[in-house]
This record gives C-alpha cells, structure tokens and sequence, in this order.
C-alpha cells in the first residue's frame, strides 16, 4: 500500500529535504507541500492524504489548530507533528488536539520514515515511546496529573482561543511591528487591526501587545521572526 504524504512547513529547505527523504522510498508518495497552516488545512480537506507531516509553527494558522479542525472534521489523515520544542506541555497539546506523533525536527531520516508507517499501522509515538491507543490514553492522564493545573482544563480553549487573522496579526506583533505597520502588511485598514487587536487582549485576558506577545511566544503559538524588509519602518508605532 502506498502511503500519501503531504508535507507541511514554512521553510523550503527543511521541505525539500523532508521530500528527499521520503521520495527514495517506494512505499510512500508526496501529494503536496504548503507552507502555512490555512493551505495546509484546505489541501488536507481536498486531497486527504494518509499521513500530513505538520510543522507546529506556521503562518495563519499553527500546526495544532490544523490538527485540532482536522480532528473536528473526523478526517482519516494522520498527524505526525515535527518541533523544535520538547516540552511535556507541548506534547499534550499536540496528543489531545489529535497528532499521533510528535517528533523533534533533529530525527534522523529513518527514524522519520519509521514513524510515518508506525502512524499508519495505528502507533502513537510520543515522549520517545511507541504505543497502542490504550497506552497512550494512559499517558496522557499520567502527564496531565504531574503537570495539573490548567492543563487540566479543556485544552481547546487554553491553546487555540483566536482566529487565524487574529493569530496572523499576533505573530506580527511578535515582529515588532506596530498597527499601521500590520495594516500596511496585511492590506487592511488601521482600524480593523486596532479591532482585532482589542478581541486579542480580551481573549488572552492581558493587558497589553507586549503581554500577549509574551504569553503566545510561551506557548510556542509564535515564534520571533525579523519584520519584513518591505514593511515601511518609517510608520510610527501605534
């Protein structure tokens, strides 16, 4: 059986070097490549492909609310997430929004192959183990007590409170840039951002850019990025 991969993070190198991996073998085809998680969540949809290898810092839309939709839709894709962080936290997050994988970007290639056909014969593999459905649920009751707390409540609303634009406009201001400058980027008027920034503060429960800032840099929804060279720096922040 050919397994159907769909290849899903915003640098092209890490892409083309995960395709050349996994074009040698025989077993498994490539059906597509996208670089940030609202394409990534619409090709999943049209192509549904066995296995998306997802990373979990993307434009738009992160690698776990396409894991989330994707699992809300019931789709019989796969997810094997791929991460610089190896965070307890982030991998019950990955576990309950429905990656059956969770994998650090450093793996060797074969161990990356290994796991995708682990993932189709129905494995999880997690925190370096490889388990059945049964152990798995063990896990992730086992991790959920040692680390307790919120991670106790419903995970949907911890991680993913905010709209794609709204994350879109969150990982800019994580670049530093300031309303107009986001307008300027995204072609929308300096109000509609100043709007969903106020929507931003108040689902966050923070007070200010920099807060929200902080708390989705904590979270690994972002990640620090330089502003975009083409973004008029003259804009004065507001």
């Amino acid at each position: 059986m050919t397994i159907r991969v769909l290849i899903v993070d915003d640098h092209p190198f890490f892409r083309e070097g995960v395709r050349n991996v996994l074009t040698a073998e025989s077993d498994i085809e490539i059906v597509g490549e996208v670089a940030d998680g609202e394409e990534a969540l619409r090709l999943a949809q049209q192509l549904v492909p066995d296995v998306v290898v997802l990373d979990i810092n993307l434009p738009s839309m992160n690698g776990l609310q396409v894991a989330r939709q994707l699992k809300a839709i019931r789709s019989r894709t796969r997810v094997v997430t791929l991460t610089g962080y190896d965070e307890v936290e982030q991998m019950l997050h990955a576990v309950r929004a429905g990656a059956m994988a969770y994998c650090n970007k450093d793996i060797e290639p074969e161990e990356l192959i290994t796991i995708i056909r682990q993932v189709m014969m129905g494995k999880y593999v997690i925190d370096g183990r490889v388990m059945d459905e049964n152990q798995v649920i063990k896990w992730l009751d086992d991790k959920l007590r040692q680390v307790g707390g919120a991670y106790l409540d419903d995970v949907e609303e911890i991680f993913v409170p905010l709209s794609p634009r709204e994350m879109e406009i969150l990982d800019l201001v994580t670049r530093g840039m300031s309303n107009k400058q986001i307008a300027y980027v995204l072609g929308i008027s300096h109000q509609t951002v100043k709007n969903h920034m106020t929507s931003i503060l108040n689902k966050l429960d923070v007070e200010d850019r920099t807060q929200a800032a902080v708390y989705a840099l904590s979270r690994g929804w972002v990640r620090l990025r330089p502003t975009p060279s083409s973004t008029p720096i003259s804009l004065r922040q507001a």
